[in-house]
């Protein structure tokens, strides 16, 4: 007869017998958010692991995530729950394309948005986050050409923030790419003293609609400072739980999308790859220490140079 055995109990056993921090981005499901050491942005997640004495991280997130964890603490085991958990801007920016596509522009400085591929950061000048970006862009020469990858929607936002005039990339979000902007209408109408917040990666008829458009962490700092509002949100739906024990008066709505095959509304606000990573999974990969994720040593140190140059901001 198999046993029962209390995920929760068995993780907190294993994350001290491997001696192990547990990282979660915003957008993993909730038990995983409840279970972690640290909830964040991708990079904020690494650094804090950085800074920890553990042996191993297990990266709940995706694996361009977990490999900067591995670039910023090469000596750690880098474990991530599920190896499929990828990520449909990354997929959008292939090394062999992107590689072709600088070619053509090479007196172009190169700036990539962190939610990108190991080789795509080795192929890369600067690292940004959506919460430094703009200031690292107003820094550089003005006269300096820009090719801004992968997210088109992020980079059209930040020429329209900075005035630069940028070449993009032409990658995208699937979840940020497909909410409806009639369903965000409806919600305004049925709720309009709502306020509405969106990530950068939504396109620009959706962040037209928008009181406050900033990153995970700027958006949760936005809720935070507006403890009597009721909020739309535009980005993946697992950030309401943590905008809910940050705000527990509030009220929180998301936005459905649409399937363009389909036509047809539905609710696709979340991350599929995101959403791979489970508690069972989280067990299974602190007991065996699989799957890990490692970065070609012919891809680190480029990789790790244009992280370092963004740190160095």
């Amino acid at each position: 007869m198999n046993k029962i055995i209390n995920l929760e109990q068995e993780i907190h056993r294993l994350k001290k017998e491997k001696n192990a921090v547990i990282l979660a981005h915003y957008y993993q499901e909730d038990d995983i958010q409840d279970i972690a050491d640290f909830i964040g942005d991708s990079l904020e997640l690494s650094k804090k692991a950085k800074a920890t004495n553990a042996d191993v991280i297990v990266f709940c997130g995706v694996v361009f995530m977990a490999e900067v964890a591995k670039i910023l603490s090469p000596d750690k085991t880098v474990i991530i729950p599920d190896m499929n958990a990828g990520c449909s801007l990354e997929q959008s920016c292939q090394p062999d394309a992107f590689r072709e596509f600088t070619e053509k522009h090479s007196d172009a400085i190169v700036i990539s948005y962190i939610n990108c591929s190991a080789e795509i950061k080795a192929l890369s000048d600067i690292i940004v986050t959506s919460s430094n970006a703009e200031r690292i862009i107003r820094s550089i020469d003005p006269n300096q050409k820009i090719i801004f990858a992968p997210d088109k929607y992020l980079g059209g936002y930040l020429i329209k923030k900075t005035g630069r005039d940028m070449i993009l990339w032409n990658g995208t979000c699937m979840v940020h790419e497909q909410f409806s902007e009639k369903e965000l209408v409806k919600l305004k109408t049925r709720y309009p003293e709502s306020v509405v917040i969106a990530h950068p990666e939504c396109p620009e008829h959706l962040l037209n609609h928008a009181h406050h458009i900033g990153s995970t962490s700027s958006l949760l700092n936005h809720v935070n400072d507006n403890q009597d509002k009721d909020f739309i949100v535009l980005t993946e739906a697992g950030i309401i739980h943590q905008m809910q024990k940050l705000a527990p008066k509030s009220t929180f709505y998301d936005v459905k999308g649409i399937d363009k095959e389909k036509a047809e509304c539905i609710h696709c606000n979340t991350c599929p790859f995101m959403r791979l990573n489970t508690m069972e999974k989280l067990y299974y990969a602190l007991d065996t220490l699989k799957p890990q994720v490692n970065v070609d040593d012919s891809v680190y140190l480029k990789a790790k140079a244009s992280l370092d140059r963004m740190l160095s901001y």
